[in-house]
């Protein structure tokens, strides 16, 4: 089937996550046609061009390189060539460079054009079984537990299913930070998407956090969804009444812990409250 040229213009181009196959005809003609492709990796590039006998020009483009890159970029386009941008897997500018590039762009009137594909946020979210009338994708949560839980704290009151990248080495961790200050919420965990070995594990944050903790990082890339506020478990009748009932043998530390995992309480809003009996008593 023969296909006009694309027309000049920055292209979006989503790849593959998973089977080189599973490129589109269109994202195949548009890097054919391209005059220049900008990746975050050439080599990992190449493979996906040489699956489909794509002969055209490649340039690095990442975030160590991209404020020099970037002019080389938009000179090109400013004389009429098809530049299409590229990232490892998935669609660009999703946790990736791109986005000054784009904005750049648009600022010297130059047609930006996105050609959809693989988003692990948007296949995650189709397979979850959590809301997604609602959602919002939040990226990498801090590395450090303080500043990930500080995070997580503007999180706590959002009527949306929430949707994170995470590091496998740090989910664990970060699945205990999500229940200490989002409460008991379901949650799932989604790592390898669209792969040979993609999982789907669901639950709420309380026992996913105890199942990473026991058997340790996972392999390959993850996503973690999380129910929106409001969408706890359990909900309290009368939370001073549990709190009083636990402060009577326990401290406020374990009593707020306790009670905010039995209620789906932010453990936050029932430590503050449990400080406030205390004091009273």
């Amino acid at each position: 089937m023969k296909t006009s040229k694309p027309a000049p213009g920055l292209y979006i181009v989503a790849t593959p996550v998973g089977n080189l196959r599973d490129m589109t005809f269109r994202a195949v003609d548009t890097l054919a046609a391209a005059d220049v492709i900008a990746c975050e990796d050439t080599r990992v590039t190449a493979k996906l061009l040489s699956t489909y006998e794509i002969q055209s020009a490649t340039v690095p483009y990442h975030e160590h390189n991209a404020a020099k890159m970037r002019p080389v970029l938009l000179d090109r386009l400013g004389r009429g060539q098809i530049v299409a941008l590229v990232s490892d897997a998935g669609t660009p500018l999703i946790s990736d460079p791109g986005y000054k590039l784009v904005r750049e762009a648009i600022e010297a009137e130059i047609s930006v054009i996105p050609l959809p594909g693989a988003s692990a946020p948007l296949a995650a979210l189709a397979a979850a079984g959590l809301p997604t009338d609602r959602f919002l994708f939040a990226g990498f949560l801090p590395s450090r537990s303080a500043s990930r839980r500080t995070a997580l704290a503007t999180f706590e009151s959002v009527a949306a299913t929430l949707v994170f990248f995470e590091s496998p080495r740090r989910l664990a961790g970060s699945l205990k930070d999500m229940r200490d200050v989002l409460g008991l919420r379901e949650a799932v965990v989604a790592r390898e998407l669209t792969k040979r070995f993609e999982e789907f594990r669901r639950g709420t944050l309380e026992s996913l956090a105890d199942h990473y903790a026991a058997a340790g990082a996972p392999k390959g890339e993850v996503v973690v969804l999380v129910g929106p506020a409001g969408d706890t478990l359990v909900v309290a009748d009368n939370l001073d009444a549990l709190l009083l009932q636990a402060l009577g043998t326990m401290t406020v530390r374990d009593a707020a812990a306790t009670v905010s995992a039995a209620t789906g309480r932010p453990r936050r809003e029932v430590y503050s409250r449990a400080l406030e009996l205390d004091r009273e008593e």
